[in-house]
């Protein structure tokens, strides 16, 4: 029953947007305040509908309800608690069911904190949410329904992909999630304004916040799934150029080009039509993401779809809300007034640079990405566009952005001078040269690439320092000045000195352990030794284990750091049940300096185990990196401009307009 109380919620839901969509949209066409104020309970109906559904979801899963054929398929009575819970988005009906969870949920914040927003504007914005999450419903009902009931009911299950049964990716598709959907606020508010045909500092102040919002989940998303992929698969690397990693990659790049480029529809009323245009381009990659992942099309552990007819589906929405966005925006884009002028040498050009460079490498994995499918579509010819190619394309254009990113804030705005940019960054610039200069003695052997590498993170570390130094006056001031100045920041600008700093934590990171990484594959028996960077590696040997849901062998190796014995890491290879898939789990060592990285392989002829051990040197500096950069995020939304947007004229009392 509590099945039946999901579905019956999912055609609610499905109901309440199509009255989200159509009636708040008729009524701002004609000037209806009444029918203009059912879009905020629409959205918080549907979303409630929504709740009700995904929990009764989850109610199956928990309890291993294997007469729904979504449990069935995907999840095992033996399976850990997490993993059940987790096991409801683990699958392409699940999953779908999050989409629209985490969209409603988007809809329901513009709702409840909108109340700010000019009426037919918050009406527009919450309609377009209403049209997608009923494109997305009829979708689930029609194609990916997962109430689906089994007669008679299977009495187990077979239990959930192996290799998604990990903490990391249980909370990496929310994350991720969030950040797709979370775009489809800056898409409805972008189509809101060409309906509207107007866009202005207003605007830009109301769709930032939800932009930076779903530009941090994103971040931290990927970086989960990095770090997944890292430790879990035992292939040693953070990033593998995936069609599916890039699916998440292209609109992170467009949300961080909006993001800059609202700044300067508020602060400066330019930009308007180019930043409209990306909020569309935003989240049609993510739908476009949506559409690779779950077609078909692609050959992933992520991509759960099967079926061509869902894959028609998604193109069909994909045509209808890209296709028709593009064109309103054709249509309409040449009416919006232009903004403010200002010169190359300037802020606003500084941050049309970023932009443009942002789109361009966005457009390099896009291609890289879609030119095999298209190819093979066309053509039945398969090739296939790996790192080689998006490391040197997408590396050549960020190189650039990455030189220019310190000296962008520190430009004024409409005008300015390049001279005052370099006496301000020169202590940086010096110590950035000495450092690169160092790192190229005590590596004198190569690689030539690892020292410009750190070179270029502690630029962008020290560019953000420096740029924070300049707001309040540091050493040009006295030290209560400064600190009364540093008080009195707004937090958006701690935000951006993190988000940059994290930036360049994230590039060190990168270039130690692609450059400097050691490698060593063998086959070894008990008692065999390695060293491998300043530490000695014992094999110990193996011996048989057993998990909730499988059966197994851990190899385990003693770690030494001269005479003292550091740890003792084992590294696995796991039979999953009832599917009898193997899995590896990595024997991991981790400090500051780098990762000892240990796999145990197959078993050889001669008794001996294959083994692949690397030394990954900083490689924890990448998701530092990016965890920083989430915290930049999160610090300027908290910032009260955000939180409150712009605020409501206030009236005039009544006696005092008589007069």
């Amino acid at each position: 029953m509590i099945a039946e109380t999901g579905h019956f919620a999912l055609i609610l839901a499905l109901a309440t947007a199509l009255v989200q969509f159509v009636v708040p949209l008729y009524g701002a066409a004609k000037g209806d305040r009444a029918l203009m104020n059912v879009a905020a309970p629409a959205a918080l109906a549907q979303f409630s509908l929504i709740v009700i559904a995904f929990f009764a979801l989850m109610h199956a899963y928990v309890t291993s309800d294997f007469s729904l054929a979504n449990v069935w398929e995907n999840s095992h009575s033996a399976k850990p608690l997490l993993y059940k819970i987790s096991g409801v988005w683990g699958n392409h009906e699940g999953s779908m069911v999050l989409w629209v969870l985490i969209l409603a949920l988007f809809g329901s914040g513009v709702a409840l904190f909108g109340n700010n927003l000019p009426l037919e504007l918050k009406s527009r914005v919450l309609a377009i949410q209403g049209s997608i999450g009923a494109a997305f419903l009829l979708f689930i009902l029609a194609s990916s329904n997962p109430f689906l009931r089994l007669s008679p009911p299977p009495i187990e299950g077979n239990g959930l992909n192996p290799l998604l049964q990990d903490p990391a990716l249980a909370f990496h598709p929310p994350f991720l999630y969030a950040g797709y959907v979370g775009l489809s606020v800056a898409f409805s508010f972008a189509i809101a304004a060409l309906i509207d045909g107007k866009v202005d500092a207003a605007w830009a102040r109301w769709v930032r916040p939800w932009t930076l919002a779903a530009w941090m989940f994103l971040t931290i998303g990927i970086a989960m799934g990095s770090w997944w992929a890292y430790y879990e698969l035992g292939w040693g690397g953070f990033w593998f150029w995936d069609p599916v990693e890039n699916a998440s990659f292209m609109p992170w790049l467009v949300a961080a080009a909006l993001l800059h480029s609202a700044v300067v529809v508020e602060k400066r009323n330019a930009l308007k039509v180019w930043t409209i245009l990306l909020a569309i381009l935003a989240f049609s990659l993510s739908l476009v993401g949506t559409f690779l992942v779950r077609s078909g099309v692609l050959t992933s552990v992520h991509a759960f779809a099967v079926d061509p007819a869902r894959g028609v589906f998604i193109l069909m929405i994909l045509t209808v809300f890209i296709g028709g966005a593009l064109t309103l925006f054709a249509w309409r884009a040449p009416a919006l007034k232009a903004g403010g002028l200002f010169a190359p040498m300037s802020r606003e050009g500084g941050l049309v640079i970023n932009n443009l460079l942002l789109c361009v490498a966005c457009a390099a994995v896009f291609i890289g990405t879609l030119y095999p499918l298209a190819l093979e579509t066309l053509t039945d010819e398969k090739i296939s566009v790996g790192p080689p190619y998006f490391n040197l394309t997408f590396g050549l254009i960020m190189l650039p952005l990455l030189l220019l990113v310190p000296a962008g804030p520190l430009l004024t705005w409409k005008r300015a001078e390049a001279w005052p940019v370099i006496q301000r960054l020169w202590a940086a610039a010096l110590v950035t040269f000495a450092v690169a200069i160092v790192l190229l003695v005590a590596t004198r052997r190569g690689p030539w690439l690892a020292p410009f590498g750190v070179a270029l993170g502690l630029w962008l570390i020290l560019g953000a320092l420096v740029e924070l130094a300049e707001r309040i006056a540091l050493f040009r001031t006295s030290w209560q000045a400064s600190w009364s100045r540093l008080r009195g920041l707004p937090r958006s600008s701690f935000g951006m000195t993190f988000a940059h700093a994290g930036l360049g934590v994230m590039i060190i990171g990168i270039f130690a352990v692609t450059t400097w990484r050691e490698e060593h594959i063998l086959a070894m028996k008990a008692g065999d030794k390695l060293s491998v960077a300043g530490y000695e590696l014992t094999y110990l040997g193996e011996a048989p284990m057993t998990g909730p849901n499988y059966t197994g062998d851990a190899g385990r190796f003693r770690v030494m750091d001269g005479n003292r014995e550091v740890a003792v890491l084992a590294s696995e290879k796991r039979r999953f049940q009832p599917s009898g898939q193997e899995t590896t789990e990595v024997g991991l060592l981790q400090a500051w300096s780098g990762d000892l990285y240990v796999v145990m392989g197959d078993r050889m002829n001669d008794g001996t185990r294959a083994m692949r051990i690397y030394f990954n040197p900083l490689v924890s500096l990448i998701w530092l990196g990016t965890l920083v950069m989430f915290l930049g995020g999160l610090i300027s939304l908290t910032d009260r401009r955000f939180r409150v947007g712009v605020p409501r004229l206030a009236r005039k009392p009544v006696a005092q307009a008589a007069e």
